[in-house]
């Protein structure tokens, strides 16, 4: 699963690495280091200009809500749990395949954050027999040092107890695609602890490749089949993964001091 991430890169340069056409700067965002459900997040998404004569759709960096809320929801409540959608469903669920035929976005990241808990702890902890310690986040990164593009989809929600011309009358929200985590291992492993993706979670985000942001981007391919061809997950072997600080567990932590990689797990963690 994805349930936080960092996002550090300026506006410009994102606007560089995808090819941005139009970002309004008044969208800025602040660099965010743990990024939780709910919040405000870049997202990169081919659309028409509103209000444009123009039906063309032009690159765009805009400023969305993590936890999509379907257009046909009475309240905006269960956004904050629809922040992952699962690559072999997303074409078949009422909340996400209308989002998934035309309004699919790239949320860029530094990379994500998962906690490890073993099984052996999990299962003794449902038999009521040992109390799970706390559990190790670590941070998951391409080894490149290059951005992480996660696959995402965005909707528009209408906030009927508000006015037209109200600012909050209209949200725009999206979600994360997840797949399974990868099995092979790790371009970079820790020196102890997990050796592949799916040792830490069995779900990842799913990440896109360069050579895919064009396809996935294009709002005029809507052919279900076709899409589904694009949720294929990278080639393997193009990230790292490190421990970092339990300070990230709390959401109120946030500095880049969140991304030191430890030496190890701390004490009393798992791994």
């Amino acid at each position: 699963m994805c349930g936080r991430y960092a996002a550090s890169r300026a506006p410009e340069d994102l606007a560089g690495i995808f090819e941005v056409e139009k970002w309004e700067p008044e969208e800025t965002l602040a660099p965010d280091y743990n990024v939780a459900p709910t919040k405000e997040v870049y997202a990169v998404l081919d659309r028409p200009l509103k209000d444009a004569d123009d039906p063309t759709p032009v690159r765009q960096l805009r400023k969305l809500r993590w936890g999509l809320v379907p257009s046909w929801a009475k309240t905006p409540e269960g956004g904050a749990r629809m922040i992952n959608a699962r690559a072999e469903t997303v074409h078949e669920k009422p909340s996400y395949r209308r989002a998934f035929t035309t309004r699919r976005c790239i949320l860029p990241a530094d990379g994500y954050y998962e906690w490890v808990t073993g099984a052996g702890e999990r299962e003794l902890e449902v038999e009521g027999k040992k109390k799970r310690p706390r559990k190790q986040p670590y941070f998951v990164t391409p080894a490149d040092g290059s951005v992480f593009a996660m696959a995402g989809l965005y909707e528009f929600w209408r906030d009927r107890t508000l006015p037209d011309d109200h600012a909050l009358a209209w949200w725009v929200t999206c979600s994360v695609i997840t797949t399974e985590a990868e099995t092979s291992p790790l371009a970079v492993a820790p020196a102890e602890g997990p050796r592949a993706l799916a040792d830490i979670h069995p779900r990842m985000p799913l990440m896109l490749t360069p050579d895919q942001w064009d396809a996935w981007l294009d709002p005029a391919r809507t052919d279900v089949d076709d899409l589904r061809g694009l949720l294929a997950p990278p080639p393997a072997g193009l990230m790292r993964a490190y421990p970092v600080s339990t300070a990230v567990s709390n959401v109120r932590n946030n500095g880049p001091e969140l991304l030191t990689e430890l030496e190890g797990p701390e004490e009393g963690t798992l791994f």
